[in-house]
This record gives structure tokens, C-alpha cells and sequence, in this order.
């Protein structure tokens, strides 16, 4: 069996085992390294390479996460909790709780659809916004599983469709000048308005996907025990944030923006959180003193995140390192001849593996695009279908995939009382709505177009 397969089948089969997702992406890199060829020794080393690329977005996540206790603290989450509440309990009919329900999931879906253009700050909103916001959900008893598809498809599906923010990025700067890369000694050229307009129907199928979630799969009332999900209460000796007071609302506000703007000025993660940090101190929300206990509750709340990162930085190196990545695309292929039905399924199928394993999308295309685009000119696929095979094929496993921060990201908000589990809650229900119509969608676009 290919090495890539192997590996992504061993992390896949161990995370839903319900070992710990870093233990198995651990496991999948080191079967998945000798049996590629390389000794234990490559392996490790190939390995420790890798996980050197996924410290800054570790510690991206910690500060993050420093900055949302802090948040916590000026009492704004609970104040927002509570408003809410009482709106709902003006609501008190069926009906109108379904009505809330639905106004609740279009918020925010809303917003994290603008996290990746309007204001891309991708998911830095999400421990900020949740957390307060899961007492009205148990309230509702909305099943969290809606909330984070939900979350994933305002993630993913933007940067797939829309060319601005960190879709000008994925379309554009990646997509677009890998596809032209490889296409121009082969004489095919894409245009920049062809490739939104190609991957809109993949995107459809995602829309579709969501439809299916919200309104069949996670329908029905689901139960939580009453916790509280407070941030800040996860810090020995601040068991109940201070009361919210004007000076504090207000640097909260003021920390907000600061945080966003210096993101979107420097597209630092890091910065923006510990700026925010910094005014909140200086409004009076925490004593600087307290910086130290303030940074470990944050780590704590994201640790397990930062972890996965890493060691899904390591995963991919190993992959890259054993070569099996082009053999896989390779031995596929020719089982198939020239039928190009099974030719485009496989390249999607391909492309889900690879995904899955990385975590990225982002990252995924240029491995691809540098063999998918050869075998498509081969077979015959017009301009507009190759660019729905190669950007199809990346997204496929971004959501689903256990280590890709479009399912880390909700589970981090969705999670913080404990009741919600990133690979049942979080992977499986988006992997099932949105890689299978992703699948169909893209199949059929690629015959079509």
C-alpha cells in the first residue's frame, strides 16, 4: 500500500478510535515514513524538520487565547450571555425558539464568512464570540454539531468562491499562478475571472451540505448539562469574572479593534493578541502582574490545538520527504487508461488524502497542481475543468480533516465546557456534508465544464 494512504488511514483510524489526535498523527508519520522507505532515524529528523514550521502558529493560538481570558475578565462575554438569555426568555414558544435558533446559526455563520474577507481574520473570532455564546445555546438545546459546520463552511467555503481576503490568496496567489505554472509549457492558460466562476459549483455542493446539516442531520433538540462556560474560570482564584463596568466595556471594545487592525495591518496573529493583551491591562481589566497567569490559562484552553499544528507540520514533512506523494498519483492513474471519468474521480480522491493527512488546502495545491495539471491537459479537460480538479481536489479534506484549523478552530469555542468532541462533534459531521458533495459536485463540474 502506498505510504501516504497507509499513514493518513492509521492517523484517521486512531483519532476515531478516540486516541489522541496528536498521538495519531504521530503514529500515522512514522508508519507512514518507513514504510515509504526511510529509516526511523530519517523519519524522526524529516519529522523534527517539520515541526519547527507549525511553532508560530502554536504560539498564534496561545496568545489568542491569553486574549480571550482576558476579554472574559472585563465581564463582556457575560453581560453579552445574559442579554441574550433574557431575549430568549421572551421567546418562549417552539416556535420562536426555532426562530432564535436560526437567527443565532445565520449570526454566525455571517461572521465567520466575514473572518475570511470583510475582516479576514480567519479564526481568531472564535474563542472570543463562542464561548458566551454556549449558555444560550444549552438554553435552545441546539445541537452544537449545526453551530460547527456551520463555523467550517463560513471558513472554507469563502476562500474557495470569493477572491478577496484569504481568497485572494487561495485563487489568486496560489491556485491561479500554480495552474499557470505548470499549464504554460503545455500551452494552457487560465484567466483570473475563470477560476471563481469554476469552483462555483463545488461550492454549491458545500451550500447544499449546510442545508442538509442544519435543517435534517442536527435538527433536533440535543441536550448539555448546565456548565459554566466562562472562560476565565479556568484560572484558580478568578472563579467569577469582575462585573462589567463602562471603563471596561469600553477598552474591550477598543482592545477588539486594536487586536484586528494591527492583524490585518501586519498579518501577525501574535501581535494583534498581545496588543490586545496590553490595553486591557492598561484599562484596568487585569494587573500586569498577572500577565504570567493570564498567558498560562490561555495556553491551557488552547494547547491541545497548538499541538495538532505542530505535529500535523511534522505529518506533512515525513509525507513530503518519503517521495510516495507523486507515486500515489502515479500508480493511480495507471489503473485507469484513458477513461476520464475515473481519471477526474481519482484526482479528487487523491487530492482528499493528501489534504487530509496536511491539514491545508493551502498548502496542498502546490504539491498537486505540478502533476494534476499534466494528466488533465493529457486527458483532455477544458481550461475551466482543470481549475475545478486542482482547487477541488485541494479543499476536499480541509474540512474533515482532524488537523486542519477549519474543524480546530470550532471545537476550540464549541469545546470549552468539555461537551463537545473535535473528532464525533467536529471532524465526522463535517467531513460527511461537506467533503461528500464536494466529491459529487466536483466530479460533475469537471464532466460538465
Amino acid at each position: 500500500m502506498n505510504a501516504v494512504i497507509l499513514a493518513v488511514l492509521v492517523m484517521v483510524a486512531l483519532s476515531l478510535a478516540r486516541v489522541s489526535v496528536v498521538f495519531a498523527l504521530v503514529a500515522g508519520a512514522l508508519v507512514g515514513g518507513v514504510v515509504g522507505g526511510l529509516s526511523l532515524e530519517q523519519t524522526l529528523a524529516a519529522f523534527n524538520e517539520g515541526v519547527g514550521g507549525g511553532a508560530q502558529v502554536a504560539l498564534a493560538y496561545a496568545t489568542l487565547g491569553a486574549f480571550a481570558v482576558a476579554i472574559s475578565r472585563s465581564g463582556l462575554p457575560d453581560m453579552l450571555a445574559k442579554r441574550l438569555i433574557a431575549l430568549l426568555g421572551r421567546e418562549a414558544s417552539p416556535s420562536q425558539q426555532s426562530r432564535v435558533k436560526t437567527l443565532l446559526l445565520t449570526a454566525v455563520l455571517l461572521v465567520a464568512i466575514s473572518s475570511q474577507n470583510l475582516i479576514p481574520v480567519h479564526i481568531a473570532f472564535i474563542p472570543i464570540l463562542i464561548p458566551p455564546l454556549l449558555k444560550v445555546m444549552n438554553q435552545l438545546n441546539l445541537d452544537r454539531r449545526a453551530v460547527a459546520c456551520a463555523l467550517t463552511f463560513g471558513l472554507t467555503a469563502p476562500y474557495m468562491l470569493l477572491p478577496v481576503g484569504f481568497g485572494a490568496i487561495f485563487l489568486n496567489d496560489i491556485l491561479l499562478a500554480n495552474l499557470n505554472s505548470a499549464g504554460e509549457p503545455l500551452g494552457l492558460e487560465i484567466s483570473r475571472g475563470m477560476v471563481p466562476l469554476a469552483m462555483a459549483i463545488p461550492v454549491g455542493g458545500m451550500a447544499l451540505g449546510l442545508l442538509v446539516a442544519i435543517f435534517f442531520s442536527y435538527r433536533k433538540p440535543r441536550h448539555y448539562g448546565s456548565a459554566d462556560v466562562v472562560v476565565a474560570n479556568a484560572h484558580e482564584g478568578h472563579s467569577h469574572p469582575q462585573e462589567p463596568h463602562t471603563l471596561g466595556l469600553v477598552m474591550s471594545g477598543v482592545a477588539i479593534a486594536a487586536a484586528l487592525g494591527l492583524q490585518l495591518y501586519s498579518g501577525s496573529m501574535i501581535l494583534g493578541g498581545l496588543v490586545g493583551v496590553a490595553l486591557l491591562s492598561l484599562g484596568g481589566i487585569f494587573k500586569w502582574r498577572e500577565a504570567d497567569d493570564l498567558f498560562t490559562s490561555g495556553m491551557r484552553m488552547m494547547a491541545l490545538i497548538g499541538f495538532i499544528m505542530i505535529s500535523a507540520a511534522g505529518f506533512a514533512e515525513v509525507m513530503k520527504t518519503t517521495g510516495e506523494i507523486d507515486a500515489l498519483v502515479e500508480g493511480a492513474f495507471a489503473l485507469f487508461g484513458d477513461n476520464r471519468g475515473l481519471a477526474a474521480l481519482v484526482m479528487l480522491l487523491v487530492g482528499l488524502f493528501i489534504t487530509l493527512g496536511i491539514g491545508s488546502s493551502f498548502s496542498t495545491i502546490p504539491i498537486i497542481a505540478a502533476i494534476f495539471v499534466p494528466l488533465a491537459v493529457q486527458f483532455g479537460f477544458s481550461p475551466m475543468a482543470t481549475v475545478v480538479l486542482v482547487g477541488t481536489a485541494a479543499a476536499l479534506g480541509d474540512a474533515g480533516s482532524p488537523a486542519s484549523d477549519s474543524t480546530l478552530g470550532p471545537t476550540s469555542g464549541l469545546n470549552v465546557d468539555r461537551q463537545h468532541d473535535h473528532i464525533w462533534d467536529s471532524v465526522v459531521p463535517t467531513f460527511i456534508h461537506y467533503n461528500l458533495p464536494l466529491i459529487g459536485f466536483g466530479w460533475l463540474a469537471a464532466m460538465m465544464l
